[in-house]
């Protein structure tokens, strides 16, 4: 199968591009998705390897912060059994999980990249992120988006010992 691309966002006073580089082993688990598209992403498309942009939101400046790889296959999100997470459901069994993630490993910290700046560029018109309404924490990213991201906007980057561009 074919690397498959994703944008992930995550809201830094959670996890930011910095706290991801500093956990050890440099992964993180995707907790706390409460979407049903967006947990499909991960059960269904998303495979070890595949490139994301860390993406942070619900701040003062949101926006690309870095890029990650997809770590482990969808495993059932704990939180959704904590009754004292705020991602607790008491519909999920652990027999019948609703909830999944994936862990994300980090492979650099870049320059961020704003919306404003995203917009500024018609070859990304057509980006999931960029779209009126668009609010899901998982989107696709077209190979095209990526390489256009990755060639234009954030240049020459070092990757994370161990990783492969």
């Amino acid at each position: 199968m074919r690397m498959q691309y994703w944008l992930m966002k995550s809201e830094p006073e959670d996890c930011s591009i910095d706290d991801l580089a500093a956990r050890p082993g440099q992964t993180v688990p995707w907790y706390g998705v409460r979407n049903y598209q967006a947990r499909n992403f991960m059960r269904d498309q998303m495979q070890v390897g595949d490139r994301v942009l860390f993406y942070h939101s619900s701040c003062a400046e949101p926006g690309i912060a870095g890029l990650a790889e997809v770590a482990c296959a969808a495993y059932p999100d704990e939180t959704q059994f904590d009754a004292a997470s705020r991602y607790f459901d008491a519909k999920s069994s652990r027999e019948a999980p609703r909830w999944l993630h994936v862990d994300v490993r980090f492979l650099a910290k870049t320059p961020l990249i704003s919306l404003a700046v995203l917009r500024c560029h018609p070859a990304l018109a057509q980006m999931r992120v960029l779209q009126k309404g668009s609010r899901l924490s998982i989107t696709p990213v077209e190979p095209e988006e990526w390489q256009y991201i990755i060639d234009h906007l954030i240049g020459a980057v070092t990757l994370a010992p161990g990783t492969e561009g």
